[in-house]
């Protein structure tokens, strides 16, 4: 099992920059494909941008392409988003997901992923 803990979320204004981390304990990401997914207030949660576990693949929303950009840090057990140049409709609640290792994913479906985070609020403010 792992749990995944998200942080670095808060109160920006737009054009402004946020870098959410999302660290995993109780076991390696260093095999999982991870994502981030947001959901806003009276909208179904909504893929964000997914890495592979080499980090050698990205995928990004199309919104947010140019804009954000995934990474992760395995030594350190942690994937990164940053948030650059953020918009009003940025404003959500931040997820990060993680799926069990050695598999396969569809990495823009979320129930493919079998573990998630408690979420971290975003606002973006203009």
């Amino acid at each position: 099992q792992v749990q995944l803990v998200e942080s670095g979320g808060g109160l920006v204004q737009a054009g402004g920059s946020l870098r959410l981390s999302c660290a995993a304990s109780g076991r390696s990401l260093s095999r999982s494909a991870t994502g981030w997914f947001r959901q806003a207030p009276g909208k179904e949660r909504e893929f964000v941008a997914a890495i592979s576990w080499s980090g050698g693949n990205t995928y990004y929303e199309d919104s947010v392409k140019g804009r954000f950009t995934i990474s992760r840090d395995n030594a350190k057990n942690t994937v990164y988003l940053q948030m650059n140049s953020l918009k009003p409709e940025d404003t959500a609640v931040y997820y990060c997901a993680a799926r069990r290792p050695y598999t396969v994913i569809t990495y823009t479906v979320a129930y493919e992923y079998d573990y998630w985070g408690q979420g971290t609020q975003v606002t973006v403010s203009s």
